[in-house]
């Protein structure tokens, strides 16, 4: 498949990048002068401009000044020459406040001008709004900043500086007075008070972009620069990181010219020539001299707007005979007038016969810039016969094409298809900076058009063309030696008998090949007389070059002297090489390695989704950004008051302040209770495209918090007022109120509360320094849906250290945070393009961020003392709580029954007791999430249940209870009662119920030798314990350790062990090798001398969880409760179990055994993250990790080494250690489900080597959904049919698309669906905005609030084909905006009724939404723009649509708000 692109079309991203990155070249001289001082290495620097101090401004205008901004502008200036240079830099509009002006911008620039002469301009403009919408600029003075000082080696003068601002314009710096003036203080006025504070100095880390940024051009560090990557601080060259490098391989090059190759030269020579003919210089003889083309060149380099990222190279083309497999014809080799007839009458055109290689990075700016140049000869002196040998002759060169290429603007698809690029010519700017060849002919087909419009065939027709392939040079395979011999061997005839190789006197010198470019065998004349600087000439001047006698070396033309531009003064030509030999490198490969076949190389793969990005532990302070009306008409519905025990209001904290944090005083408060509140008030809708204005209608939350179960609200009212008048700037709140279930509003308690409260009879021991520092440092993330829909409206965070007391009765604060969400939308496509259906699959996607809403939420915490039952220190952990000592077994069994009560009140002698881990430093996360909630309740030991027959026979009696007549016809037939047959079953069960004597004893036995620990534990959490063992023989044994579950081991690896000790800060010996492993065994094992006790070290870690989750839906409350506190699920908490761990002698009897009685407690999660992905396929994804260091670490440059885990053994979950300095990911593959199915699991993320803790525990939530794929054009109506299946039983079903505007659902309301039935849905889908999209539809049962089927929309939005563009001007602030009027003619015979829309409704509205006209008629459509109160333009699309929603014709109106 070939793809056509063209410049006004393909390189939109490029062009602009180019324009706005033009430069001044500095003058030659001074290039000249800091070559001859060595100054040759460009160095870089950092300039700081902070602020501009006057008490008084010339030229002050009376009116207006609370509309006027000023504005900073810095130029490179050599006031040697007096002369501009570069590129002026312009700051944003700042205002001035108590005289002062702040910029605070920071500027970058590389330079090896470094010459006294070089001085930097700062120019103060004050900018004022005019009538028309402009602004007006007014010079108010200016600063001159000196880099450099006189000294031999240049230095520049660094520090902080301040300059003083002088009266006039920069322009007075040209006046003649001023020239060769060292000092400008004495002529130049200077301001009273007025100073300008800026600071200069180095900055090496610029060194490694100068390749992307061309000599003295001013940029700031947000400036887009292809192939710099971005910086999350805004400043990308503060610390500068370069994008990858990937190599690619162009070949398959050929260029078309038209008419056709001989055609287009020949009209070329006989141009030439006749310009020749007309200076009227013959020869003696009265010939005329001949100009002949010498050679055909090719300039390709990568260029990303700014500069080229590496000396373009430069190849040699050869005429070749189209379906001739590459053969050239010599015919072409020196073309004249003469011999343009005698061609081969087969269609030619120049190719390149190898390959090129190129360094590329992905970025949509960045493209590949092709130059055609031809090199031709003049004869000198009276030479009247064309000799090819002849060293007589003057070669000069002119570029005939140019044309660019973005790879990465559109999506490749991997297959090396083939391209093919519109070449130009004539005046325009182009990277390289020359002048292109172009006539009249060649002016008028080269007018930029797109391709894909009708007739796209006739116009390529008439375009010159040139076609390669890109593909990646990794996917390359060397070719045979045998095959590189042949294509050497011709190549060296080939120059032994070419016209134009050196003569026999001069000897063969390799040319030294561009980076990473094949070398040649070697060079012709033109070639070794090459010069990295050369202007071009024009075929319209009035001088040529043949006029003046040249040598016989390469010359610049003295023609383009007028039009040298920047590329003059450094070298932009690379030494050529003919890329016709073989392109392996290294040494020859053996043929037996090539029968083996060659190692496949991994590509550096990178995915077309954008990686999750991790918020952190902190988000920006939440701020309140309403008017202090709607704050007023938030608070006037009558919330409840946050009150402590006395009755008094709680204090209110300010949550854009710093909160300060002291553990001591939290520690010691006498309030040890803490009742925390979180009060949901009200949420402000935002005008979101796709949705009505009073969307959503009802709401409801899920969060978290601490480690207590999730909560899932009840339903939420949003309540708007009548009486207050909205604005549409200015939305008002709305009101949160509670529905009940029956569907009524309770709105005499407005709002939703909910309460939690931690106390001492809640946390554990140790555990409240825990809390503390999750309150001071976490943040609580609360989703918000759409309670009608299911749909997720978006998420937002709470920050959790404004509910710290710090020894206050009571806290509160107010929230009001944004709810985002995240927008997923590919590159846009014409409706007529050919890839259309691939690209969907394979373009990019953009991350956008949504603002749907404001939240308004009040938290508090009201201290409580803490009650007589429940007051012991929380904070205290009793010493040596992880060492496990076996009791020593003072008393016998004393006789009696060997029941299990027996056996456990024995037991119970041998229980030791859990504590939480003693940690230190950051080392937090290992016992902070070994906790419970509060509403569940330790689970106790039973030790006075009833019998197992006694259970046995409750459970008979209330079977019989249950089979009603038929039992009591049973007990008639065989005479008996059901008390007659449980009377008797006893007897039957208890023969199997009664334990053997021995097995009896035994169990005692084991019971007597076992120690019991207690062990809490937490997702992910390792808990470390010792166990003492003493062999109690006075002979040695050697003991193996048998563990009954793998999540309970033995710490074997002495570096592990010594880690944990030091965690743990336990004093206990380490010894080396102490354990003895073999393969096959069923534990380590360990010796022990005779009556020795030694530690053994044990570690239990669970990764695995239960991940039941609750139905997804509002929850329903009974009403009429003061305080509505939340529906709370149950937590997702490992399961509780009892492992035995054996420690067995030398004879296989169990010497000693720990029973660890595992406590499952609720873990904190850091953050929460919701995924949406077609049913039954794999998700896989990335979340990017932010970038962490460990404290414990003191070099900041040693990485820290993390590693990820799942809960899920299903899911695959790993991370890789990528490049130093780059960001590392957490990859996801996690298996599909069917829709409407949520996969909830659990990413634990640790950072330090043996996994103690992990320091963030992410939940994650995978929504299936069914997945519909709709190509469509904007403006138009398409229809799209789904079907709905049936459940078990009969439901009510409403359909609920997240865009309402754009979807229509038939049928509309409720309709009920029966059990095992087909619906069949229609969706009428009539998008606004193009590109690829996702929205997102619900098929909900409205009575129990459950959702039955997801559908995941998959929109592939074309652009529609215009019929007609308009443009017009609107002034900014008008008041009533504009009006303008477009004629439409109704195509048809018969008369028709149209419907007109617009893409821009709140921009543009039509006098009449619909017309009807006859047949040839022709209709005004009156339009009215809105005013707009900034500057700026804007297209709108108008469409005129039939009655069934499709679109006749398509305008675009193009808005400048002036």
């Amino acid at each position: 498949m070939v793809k056509t692109g063209d410049i006004s079309t393909m390189a939109d991203g490029w062009r602009e990048v180019f324009e706005r990155s033009r430069s001044v070249p500095p003058p030659s001289q001074t290039v000249r002068l800091a070559v001859e001082k060595h100054f040759t290495q460009s160095h870089g620097f950092q300039l700081s401009l902070s602020r501009l101090t006057t008490a008084h401004l010339p030229q002050e205008m009376s009116g207006g000044e609370q509309d006027l901004t000023y504005q900073l502008r810095v130029t490179l200036f050599d006031r040697n020459y007096q002369h501009f240079f570069g590129k002026t830099w312009k700051s944003r509009p700042q205002r001035m406040k108590n005289n002062k002006i702040s910029f605070n911008e920071v500027l970058y620039f590389h330079t090896c001008l470094r010459l006294s002469s070089t001085v930097l301009v700062l120019e103060l403009v004050s900018l004022s709004p005019r009538p028309d919408g402009s602004q007006h600029a007014l010079g108010r003075g200016f600063a001159v900043l000196e880099l450099f000082t006189n000294r031999q080696e240049a230095q520049a003068a660094h520090g902080d500086r301040r300059l003083n601002l002088h009266h006039g314009s920069p322009r007075g710096l040209i006046h003649p007075q001023l020239k060769d003036t060292v000092d400008y203080s004495s002529l130049l006025k200077t301001i009273d008070g007025a100073h300008f504070d800026c600071t200069i100095k180095n900055h090496l880390p610029l060194v490694s972009v100068m390749h992307l940024l061309p000599e003295n051009v001013l940029v700031s560090g947000d400036e887009n620069i292809p192939g710099l990557a971005a910086s999350p601080t805004g400043d990308a060259l503060l610390r500068p990181q370069l994008l990858k490098m990937l190599p690619f391989t162009l070949n398959r090059l050929t260029i078309s010219l038209q008419p056709s190759l001989e055609k287009f030269e020949s009209q070329l020579l006989q141009l030439i020539n006749a310009d020749c003919h007309n200076t009227k210089q013959p020869g003696p003889d009265g010939t005329l001299k001949m100009v002949v083309i010498q050679e055909r060149r090719l300039h390709v380099g990568v260029h990303n707007g700014w500069c080229f990222l590496d000396k373009p190279q430069v190849v040699v083309l050869e005429p070749v005979v189209l379906g001739a497999k590459g053969r050239a014809d010599s015919s072409l080799k020196q073309s004249t007038v003469k011999g343009s007839s005698a061609t081969s009458s087969l269609p030619q055109m120049l190719a390149l016969r190898s390959s090129l290689e190129l360094r590329l990075t992905n970025h949509r700016a960045l493209a590949i810039v092709f130059q055609l140049e031809y090199v031709f000869s003049a004869p000198i002196g009276r030479e009247t016969m064309l000799s090819a040998t002849s060293t007589s002759r003057a070669a000069f060169l002119q570029c005939l094409r140019w044309g660019i290429w973005c790879p990465f603007k559109e999506p490749a698809d991997g297959k090396g298809e083939e391209i093919q690029l519109v070449l130009q010519g004539g005046a325009k700017p182009s990277p390289h900076g020359v002048m292109v060849y172009s006539t009249e002919m060649s002016a008028k087909t080269q007018s930029p058009a797109l391709l894909s419009a009708p007739g796209t065939a006739q116009l390529l027709e008439a375009k010159d063309t040139i076609t390669f392939q890109l593909s990646s040079s990794l996917e390359k395979k060397a070719p045979s030696p045998k095959s590189s011999l042949m294509t050497k061997q011709e190549d060296v005839s080939r120059q032994r008998r070419s016209p134009s190789s050196p003569s026999q006197g001069q000897k063969y010198i390799p040319p030294s090949s561009p980076p990473e470019s094949p070398q040649g065998p070697g060079l012709s004349l033109s070639q070794l007389a090459a010069t990295s600087r050369y202007p071009t000439i024009s075929h319209s001047s009035s001088a040529l070059p043949w006029q003046q006698s040249f040598p016989s070396l390469l010359h610049p033309s003295p023609l383009a002297s007028a039009h040298q531009l920047s590329h003059v003064a450094c070298s932009v030509v690379s030494n050529i090489a003919h890329l016709e030999v073989n392109l392996q490198r290294g040494g020859d490969v053996s043929p037996s390695a090539q029968d083996e076949g060659d190692q496949l190389q991994e590509l550096p793969f990178t995915p077309v989704h954008a990686p999750v990005i991790t918020l952190g532990m902190n988000v920006p302070s939440s701020c309140a950004v309403s008017s202090r009306s709607s704050l007023a008409h938030l608070y006037s519905a009558g919330f409840p008051d946050i009150v402590d025990c006395s009755g008094q209001a709680a204090e209110v904290l300010d949550p854009t302040e710093a909160v300060p944090f002291d553990p001591q005083r939290e520690e010691t408060d006498p309030l040890q209770g803490n009742l925390l509140v979180f009060q949901f008030l009200g949420f402000t809708r935002i005008p979101t495209a796709g949705v009505g204005p009073d969307w959503p209608d009802n709401i409801y939350f899920t969060f978290q918090f601490y480690r207590f179960p999730p909560v899932t609200s009840q339903q939420l009212k949003l309540l708007t007022s009548d009486k207050v008048q909205q604005k549409a700037r200015d939305p008002l709140p709305c009101v949160l109120a509670s529905i009940n279930k029956d569907g009524s509003v309770n709105s005499d308690s407005p709002g939703l509360q909910v309460q939690f409260r931690v106390d001492d009879g809640f946390l554990r021991p140790g555990e409240k320094r825990w809390f503390l520092r999750y309150l001071a440092l976490h943040t609580m993330h609360i989703d918000i849906w759409d309670s009608d829909s299911l749909l997720l409206i978006g998420s937002t965070a709470i920050e959790l250290k404004y509910m710290l007391r710090q020894g206050k009765a009571a806290v509160q604060a107010l929230h009001e945070v944004e709810v985002l969400t995240t927008d997923y939308v590919g590159e846009d496509t014409l409706l007529m393009s050919t890839d259309s259906g691939r690209r969907s699959a394979l373009s990019p996607m953009t991350v956008h961020t949504i603002i749907k809403g404001r939240l308004h939420i009040r938290t508090g915490n009201i201290g409580c003392p803490a009650g007589p039952s429940r007051r012991r220190a929380a904070g205290a952990i009793p010493p040596h709580c992880h060492i496990i000592t076996p009791r020593e077994v003072t008393g016998g069994f004393r006789g009696g029954s060997l029941s299990t009560r027996s056996i456990l009140q024995l037991n119970a002698r041998n229980t030791a007791q859990a504590r939480r881990l003693e940690m230190d430093g950051d080392r937090v996360a290992s016992s902070r999430r070994g906790i419970r909630a509060d509403t569940i309740m330790p689970r106790q030991h039973i030790l006075n249940e009833p019998d197992g027959e006694r259970r046995k026979l409750n459970c008979m009696a209330a079977v019989h209870q249950r089979e009603g007549k038929e039992d009591a016809k049973a007990a008639k037939a065989t005479g008996g009662t059901k008390e007659a047959r449980l009377a008797r079953e006893p007897h039957q069960i208890k023969p199997s119920e009664e334990l053997n004597k021995a097995e009896g004893i035994a169990n005692m036995l084991s019971q007597a030798i076992t120690t019991q620990h207690l062990l809490y534990t937490s997702l992910g959490s390792a808990e470390y314990m010792e166990f003492v063992l003493k062999n109690p023989f006075n002979v040695p044994q050697t003991i193996t350790i048998h563990s009954e579950d793998p999540e309970l081991s033995v710490i074997t690896n002495t570096e592990e062990w010594r880690y944990f000790k030091a965690l743990t800060k336990t004093s206990t010996p380490l010894e080396e090798n102490m354990f003895h492993l073999e393969e096959g065994a069923p534990g380590p094992r360990v010796y022990l001398r005779p009556k020795e006790s030694i530690h053994i070290p044990l570690k239990y870690q669970s990764f695995l969880c239960d991940h039941t989750m609750a139905l997804q839906g509002p929850s329903f409350l009974p009403a009429g409760r003061d305080s509505q506190v939340a529906k709370k699920t149950l937590s997702n908490i490992v399961a509780a179990k009892t492992i035995k761990v054996t420690f067995k002698a030398e004879d296989g009897k169990p010497m000693a055994i720990c029973q660890v009685n595992v406590e499952p407690t609720p873990h904190v999660v850091d953050q929460t993250f919701r995924l949406y992905h077609p049913e039954l396929c794999f998700l896989k994804k990335a979340i990017r990790l932010p970038p962490w260091h460990d404290p414990a670490v003191g070099d900041s440059d040693i990485k820290t080494h993390i590693s990820v885990r799942c809960s899920d053994p299903n899911i695959i979950c790993q991370t890789r250690l990528l490049v130093p300095g780059e960001p590392q990911d957490v990859y996801l593959k996690v298996p599909g489900s069917p829709s409407p199915h949520i996969k909830m699991f659990f990413v634990m993320v640790f950072t330090d080597t043996w996994m103690a803790a992990p320091s963030q525990i992410w939940q994650i939530y995978v929504h299936f959904l069914e997945r519909v794929d709709v190509s469509c054009v904007t403006g138009q109506r398409s229809c799209q049919s789904l079907v709905l299946r049936g459940k078990q039983a009969v439901c009510k079903v409403k359909c609920f698309s997240s865009h309402p505007r754009e979807i229509e659902v038939d049928p509309e309301g409720v309709f009920v669906l029966p059990p095992a039935a087909v619906q069949e849905l229609q969706l009428k889908v009539q998008p606004w905005r193009a590109g690829s999209r996702f929205l997102y539809m619900n098929a909900v049962d409205v009575e129990h609030r459950r959702l039955i089927t997801a559908w995941l929309l998959c929109l592939n939005v074309h652009r529609p084909v215009l019929s007609k563009a308009f443009e017009v001007s609107v002034p900014v602030g008008g008041g009533r905006g504009s009006s303008r009027k477009i004629t439409y003619t109704n195509p048809y015979s018969s008369s028709r009724m149209f419907l007109l829309r617009s893409d821009h409704p709140d921009l543009l509205q039509f006098k009449e939404d619909k017309f009807q006209i006859g047949g040839g008629e022709s209709y005004t459509i009156g339009l009215r723009f809105a005013p707009s109160q900034s500057p700026g333009s804007v297209e709108i699309l108008v469409y005129v649509n039939n009655l069934e929603e499709k679109t006749e014709e398509t305008f675009c109106v193009r808005v400048n708000y002036t």
